[in-house]
């Protein structure tokens, strides 16, 4: 009833525009086509140096200055300096109870409110409307025709193909010499003497006494004695149904037969037509670049600039003389061996069953017993002893 039908505005509807090409011809020359020079290039040479080999005539001494220097020490083994402490288990039962016992309170569940209403709706007994706004207030346009672009024809390229690469114009075949294998040559151990007949295992072989094994003779088959009942529960219980042949679902022919020859043109056979197709040639830009000749510049700035220097040896910082070992004893003694005080360890009153310096006060609902301690503390109206009191939990 409150629903107001609005006007439907048609969405504006871009066109595309045709694609025209542009006329003319397109300038592919770049910035840097236009300010490269070209310099002759020349072959490079390798900078690596010649392969100094420092080799002498003498032997050589394999023997390191650890080695030589090294001198074994006797090493007595160290006593630990652990102070032996042996646990002793308490004999009495650990009776105390944990905070969340003590302040635990048991509380009843209280179940959830239900906040579903009572009123159960009611099905309607009219028929279902399957009418919508949509339905009622659409109206069906006429598309207008897809723009199709035409396709623009393969034109190929009149240059040839120049398919000659670096590799094929540097290239040159140079003999060389195959490879030697590194495999040893192998020698076909023979000898000349003549082959005796008698082997190890015939010499030493002992022969020894095998009995043959035990055949096992079958037992000769014995018929059972009587008449063998064929009858079984199936047979005697079956009862033989008279059963009528299956009628074939097979539509009755009417026996018409047409001589006319079978029409056996389709869609595909008559509009295909077999197209000639030719190996298309390789297209190739044409070099616009031309080849570098002449010898290559290899002098290079380090190479120019670089002095050979003369390598000093490094000096070797090592003392000559040998360190003498020392005969007196180690000094096993430490600061904190010499200056630890054991302390003394205090035992909990709680595991006492009435602890001393304490007065038994009163029991409270969770069975916790609770302990006044005694201090003297001078009041402010007479010098007698105010006992503190303190709760201990047993």
């Amino acid at each position: 009833s409150d629903y107001l039908p609005y006007d439907i505005v048609k969405r504006p509807f871009r066109v595309q525009e045709e694609y025209k090409p542009k006329t003319g011809e397109i300038e592919l020359g770049t910035t840097y086509q236009k300010d490269y020079n070209a310099h002759k290039i020349q072959p490079v040479t390798l900078v690596r140096p010649l392969e100094r080999k420092h080799t002498t005539g003498g032997k050589l001494d394999t023997i390191p200055t650890y080695q030589d220097d090294y001198r074994s020490w006797e090493v007595q083994r160290r006593e630990p300096s652990k102070v032996e402490h042996i646990y002793h288990p308490p004999t009495e039962k650990f009776g105390n109870s944990t905070t969340f016992q003590d302040d635990f309170i048991p509380r009843e569940l209280n179940p959830r409110r239900s906040f579903k209403p009572p009123c159960v709706a009611k099905v309607s007994d009219v028929p279902f409307d399957s009418t919508t706004s949509h339905r009622t207030s659409y109206i069906a346009h006429q598309l207008e025709p897809r723009f199709m672009r035409s396709k623009e024809e393969y034109k190929p390229s009149n240059q040839p193909f120049e398919d000659l690469t670096t590799h094929r114009n540097d290239f040159k075949g140079l003999p060389g010499q195959l490879t030697k294998s590194c495999k040893p040559e192998n020698v076909k151990v023979g000898s000349s003497a003549h082959f005796n007949g008698v082997t190890e295992f015939q010499d030493r072989f002992q022969p020894w006494l095998v009995s043959l094994p035990e055949v096992h003779k079958t037992k000769e088959y014995v018929p059972p004695a009587g008449n063998m009942d064929f009858n079984s529960t199936s047979h005697l219980d079956y009862i033989k149904h008279e059963i009528s042949p299956a009628v074939t679902v097979r539509p009755v022919s009417n026996g018409r037969r047409t001589n006319a020859p079978f029409q056996g043109n389709t869609t595909t056979k008559e509009d295909f037509k077999a197209w000639g197709s030719c190996r298309q040639e390789i297209i190739k830009k044409q070099q616009e670049i031309p080849k570098p000749t002449g010898k290559f510049y290899d002098l290079t700035t380090f190479k120019s600039h670089y002095i050979p220097h003369q390598i000093i040896p490094a000096r070797s910082f090592k003392p000559t003389h040998a360190i003498v070992p020392n005969s007196a004893p180690f000094q096993v003694e430490t600061m904190y061996r010499t200056e630890y005080t054991p302390k003394k360890q205090n035992t909990c009153p709680a595991n006492y069953p009435s602890p001393p310096g304490y007065v038994y006060v009163n029991t409270d609902s969770h069975g916790h017993k609770f302990f006044r301690q005694l201090t003297p503390e001078l009041s402010e109206s007479n010098s007698n002893p105010v006992p503190k009191e303190v709760a201990v939990l047993s």
